[in-house]
């Protein structure tokens, strides 16, 4: 089909990225022509998620660094006119930096051999456990490539919901277990009580029935490769958020399922505790003083409606959150949990800033669960697959592997007329949507790129014991060093879908001010200890193995104005890649802001029309306006199917 495209469409997106794929479904449900172009071999850019093996495939695309072969310009030169200009797009994707990949778990030959030979694996020698063992070479089968580029053909494992019924699935950990064998048939969430905090609450089951830590070798992480979701990009979603909304008013969230975040923790004073969030878990944390509870209490009840009361922060607007924070009171402790583990910014962001996100917080509280967070099952790269499965369900077309050689720019209007792709064809658009990555040296020579550093852990159990081994959790390890930023981390157990059993998946992020292993090692260090075969037996070892660890730099191009890249048509629009920030705020607002500008008159995914109501050319028309009526009907049904899911809103809030 690649080679036969039809030439004409009414919008172009070159780039699978979260906010591309929301303007694909919001222009593709505006009744638009849209065809999505992607050169990489999966979905989702730097937004997806790949396998353990389709992890390692990915890195050695960016370690090989080869030279990529220059493209045959003359099968482009009948193509563009005397009117006309070429606009080269970039050919290599150089968004990834400074990749280090250690494997610090021992390799099992017997049991892995056949797996490796599978793979073309080849680490390094072994040497002593202790030691971290470089990988610099990594391939993939074309099995596994084929998997992951095949999710988008499966849809997610929930039925869609009946018609006028518009509701966001999210899973227990319960209801998961139930399903997935591997997971094991008697965790459970528990609720955030005291005893958990510090992990000394005795478990339910009889002592002597504790599991020992089990050794895991690298051969039984490549074989359960399949069992690993690892995200490029660490976030979630806010209950409240944006993107939540947008799932649910678009019913794009039929194709997803999601889990709660189980625990918010801080790190203080090398320990790692856990962070009351409800009203009813500061009441019973014996972390807190009765004192501490009651000033936290008003506290978090000012910020909920601290617009209301500006003489209470109006003196206070030039400072830092962190020395508002002194003023209000709050003891030490109090006042790190509300700057790292509510309000999640840094020390040096303002007081209307820090007021902001603890409200913020504070207004998704109990909407889907005890925290204020949502995690999708098979990690973050399913979100941008579920718009382009809803972009297809209304016409657009997807190609792979399909890059494009230039944009067609008319000399006269300064517009965009066409793109040429890679195998000579010329295809006409009136709009043109594309990832910042594509775009040449040239155009962005002007522009300033900041940088994320993250990190990718396997570690052999959670950070902070509990009576389940199946939490999610997140915590902010606030800077050492003045000029330093705090590092957020994001723990996933097993039945998030995105590792395997009796392991979990980490993840670390901050914005870059180094590379990412210097950024970031010392806090790694600080968490976990590196796996050591003669510690397998010992109960002493407390802090969490680490298994394998990787270590990249993301460029950031968040926050670019579009004047600052060089000789833009006017008809080319930029999305960004992912920004450093934990939610996924940015790109749905750059998403609807790009679209708005394009389709003025348009509603920006609106909800779909009820598959009853929809009248095919040719059927009986009743004698009035049939079209008009049922297309206000559909909206209806599904405005109520809104309002449906907010009641449950409401009777768990706290």
């Amino acid at each position: 089909m690649a080679d036969q495209l039809p030439t004409e469409f009414d919008v172009v997106i070159i780039g699978t990225g979260l906010p591309e794929s929301i303007l694909a479904a919001a222009c593709s449900r505006s009744g638009q022509r849209v065809l999505h172009l992607d050169s990489r071999s999966y979905y989702g850019g730097n937004w997806a998620s790949f396998s353990f093996s389709g992890l390692l495939s990915w890195l050695k695309e960016y370690q090989q660094n080869s030279d990529i072969a220059e493209e045959s310009t003359a099968s482009r030169q009948g193509l563009i006119h005397e009117t006309e200009e070429a606009v080269t797009l970039r050919k290599k994707d150089e968004t990834i930096q400074h990749t280090e990949v250690f494997c610090y778990a021992s390799e099992d030959v017997d049991d892995g051999v056949e797996e490796m030979e599978a793979l073309q694996k080849s680490p390094s020698s072994a040497t002593s456990s202790a030691t971290p063992n470089p990988l610099h070479s990594a391939c993939l089968s074309e099995e596994t490539h084929s998997f992951h580029a095949a999710s988008y053909e499966t849809p997610a494992k929930d039925t869609p919901k009946s018609d006028g019924e518009v509701s966001l699935e999210v899973t227990d950990v319960e209801d998961t277990l139930a399903k997935e064998e591997y997971c094991g048939d008697e965790t459970r969430i528990p609720a955030v009580s005291d005893g958990d905090k510090d992990g000394k609450k005795p478990v339910e089951k009889d002592s002597t029935d504790q599991p020992k830590r089990k050794k895991i070798t690298y051969s039984q992480i490549v074989k359960e490769s399949r069992r690993f979701n690892i995200d490029l990009v660490s976030k979630l979603l806010y209950s409240q958020g944006l993107l939540i909304d947008l799932l649910i008013k678009s019913n794009v969230s039929r194709y997803a399922e999601f889990k709660n975040v189980t625990r918010i923790l801080a790190f203080r004073e090398g320990k790692v505790e856990q962070v009351p969030c409800s009203r009813a878990d500061v009441f019973n944390s014996k972390e807190l003083t009765m004192v501490e509870k009651r000033i936290l209490m008003k506290f978090l009840t000012f910020c909920l409606d601290y617009e209301q009361h500006p003489d209470q922060y109006q003196a206070f607007v030039q400072c830092s959150f962190s020395e508002y924070l002194q003023t209000k009171k709050l003891t030490p402790n109090l006042q790190h949990f509300v700057l790292h583990s509510i309000a999640m910014t840094e020390s040096s962001c303002s007081t209307i800033d820090g007021l902001k996100a603890t409200k913020n917080f504070l207004r998704c509280l109990g909407r889907f669960g005890n925290t204020p967070f949502l995690f999708p099952l098979y990690g973050q790269g399913e979100i941008p697959q579920c718009f382009c499965r809803m972009c297809a369900v209304f016409g657009g077309i997807y190609c792979l592997r399909h890059k494009v050689q230039c944009l067609v720019v008319d000399k006269d209007s300064g517009k965009c007329k066409a793109i040429i792709d890679h195998l000579g064809q010329r295809i006409n658009a009136k709009y043109f949507i594309v990832e910042d990555s594509y775009l040449s040296e040239e155009t962005c020579s002007n522009v300033q790129y900041k940088q994320i550093s993250r990190a990718v852990l396997v570690t052999d159990q959670s950070i902070l014991k509990a009576d389940s081994d199946q939490q999610i959790s997140i915590l902010v390890v606030p800077p050492v060093e003045s000029g330093t930023c705090a590092v957020r981390v994001t723990e996933l157990c097993s039945s998030t879908m995105t590792c395997m059993k009796d392991t979990y998946l980490v993840h670390l992020t901050c914005s870059s001010s180094k590379t990412a292993r210097e950024d970031l090692e010392s806090v790694v260090k600080k968490l976990f200890t590196p796996y050591n075969e003669t510690e397998v037996d010992q109960e002493e070892c407390t802090k969490p193995r680490l298994l394998w660890a990787l270590y990249f730099n993301m460029r950031d191009s968040s926050g670019i104005s579009r004047s600052s890249y060089e000789g833009l048509p006017s008809n080319v629009y930029v999305c960004s890649g992912p920004d450093c920030a934990l939610g996924n705020e940015h790109a749905v607002k750059q998403a609807e802001t790009l679209f708005q500008e394009m389709f003025p008159n348009e509603e920006f995914c609106p909800p779909p029309p009820n598959p009853e109501d929809i009248i095919f050319d040719g059927d009986d028309k009743p004698p009035e306006a049939p079209g008009t009526n049922n297309i206000i009907m559909a909206k209806v049904d599904s405005s109520e199917g809104s309002k449906n899911l907010e009641s449950p809103e409401k009777h768990l809030q706290n």
